[in-house]
C-alpha cells in the first residue's frame, strides 16, 4: 500500500525530499480517505478528486466502486426532476432484536435516508419513470419490512400511472434482524411486479455491487431487461457455501456480471458512463415518450437527444 502511495506522490509532485520523509514513516500509516483512493482490485492509487470525477470508476481496471444513493441519483436523473416517495417511512422491531432500533438510527444519520432504498418519480433524458435506488451503506441494503413496502408502493404507483420502473439493486439479502417479516417481502414485491407486468409496463433492473441473497431471488431477477455494471457480484449463496455443498470447484468468474451474461441471467453489461443514455434509449424503444412541462416538485432541465 505504502509503495503505491510513494509512487503517486513522486509522480505528481516530483519532490524527492517528500518521498524520503514518507519512506521513514511507520508501517501503520494509512491513506487518508479524503485524499487518495486505492483500487481494491488492481491496487492503483489515484487522487480521490480524480476518482470521483471519473464517476468512481478505476481508470486502470474499470472497477466500478459502490455509490451512495445520492451519487447514483445525480448520475441518473435529470436535474431537479426527482420527487421522493415515502421519505419518512420507518419500521419497527418485529422480533425484538437487541439494539436494532439503535443501529437503524445510526444508519439513518450516516446515509441521510430513513431506509436502505430510496424511491420516487424522476425523468431520465426527459422520459418520466419511477426509480428505486438501494444504498449498500445502509446495513448492506438488506431488505426489511420498509424496503419491501417502499418498493411495492413504487410499483403500484407505476402501474396506476402507466410508467416504467428503473430499479438499481445492491444488497446482501434479507434483513434477518426482522426474521420471517423480511422474507415475506420477497413474495410481496414479486406480486407487485407481476401486476405491473400484466399492465404492460416496463421494468428494468440494474444490478450493482453486490446483488445477492433474497434480493437476487426476488425483484432483482424479475426485470424485463436486466442490466449489470461490469464485474459486479451477483448471486444467491456465498461461493464457499456452494462449493462445500456441491463438493466441486467453481469457475474463477463465478457470480460475476460477465458470468451471468454468458449464462443468460443478464441481458447486457453497461458501464456507468453509458448507463443514463442506455436507460433512456430502452424507454424510447418501448414506446414511452418524453413528457412536456413539469413534474410536481421538480423542474425538467435536460432536453438532450438520445
Amino acid at each position: 500500500m505504502l509503495e503505491d502511495l510513494f509512487k503517486v506522490v513522486r509522480a505528481r509532485f516530483n519532490d524527492e525530499s517528500i518521498s524520503e520523509k514518507t519512506e521513514k514513516a511507520s508501517d501503520d500509516v494509512s491513506i487518508p480517505q479524503d485524499l487518495l483512493f486505492k483500487c481494491p482490485r488492481c491496487g492503483t492509487v489515484v487522487y480521490m478528486e480524480d476518482f470521483e470525477k471519473n464517476r468512481k470508476v478505476c481508470a486502470n481496471c474499470n472497477y466500478h466502486a459502490r455509490l451512495k444513493w445520492q451519487e447514483r441519483l445525480m448520475l441518473t436523473a435529470d436535474t431537479d426532476s426527482f420527487v421522493e416517495f415515502d421519505r419518512n417511512m420507518t419500521g419497527k422491531n418485529p422480533i425484538g432484536f437487541p439494539d436494532y432500533e439503535k443501529k437503524v438510527r445510526e444508519m439513518q444519520q450516516k446515509c441521510d435516508t430513513k431506509e436502505a432504498v430510496v424511491t420516487g418519480l424522476c425523468e431520465i433524458h426527459g422520459y418520466r419513470c419511477v426509480i428505486g435506488i438501494m444504498d449498500s451503506n445502509f446495513m448492506m441494503a438488506s431488505m426489511g419490512s420498509v424496503v419491501g413496502e417502499k418498493i411495492t408502493r413504487a410499483f403500484e404507483y407505476a402501474t396506476e400511472n402507466k410508467l416504467p420502473v428503473i430499479l438499481f439493486t445492491a444488497s446482501g439479502g434479507a434483513r434477518m434482524q426482522e426474521g420471517i417479516v423480511s422474507l415475506m417481502q420477497m413474495a410481496k414485491t414479486s406480486g407487485a411486479i407481476a401486476r405491473h407486468n400484466q399492465a404492460g409496463q416496463l421494468y428494468v433492473t440494474v444490478l450493482t455491487d453486490p446483488t445477492t441473497g433474497g434480493i437476487n431471488a426476488s425483484f432483482a431477477s424479475l426485470g424485463d431487461i436486466i442490466i449489470a455494471e461490469p464485474k459486479v457480484l451477483v448471486g444467491f449463496a456465498g461461493r464457499r457455501v456452494i462449493q462445500d455443498t456441491i463438493k466441486q470447484q467453481l469457475p474463477d468468474d463465478f457470480q460475476t456480471a460477465e458470468f451471468m451474461l454468458e449464462n443468460g441471467f443478464a441481458d447486457m453489461i453497461v458501464e456507468r458512463t453509458m448507463m443514463r443514455r442506455t436507460l433512456a434509449r430502452i424507454m424510447k424503444l418501448h414506446n414511452y415518450s418524453r413528457d412536456a412541462g413539469y413534474i410536481s416538485g421538480g423542474v425538467k432541465t435536460h432536453e438532450k437527444e438520445v
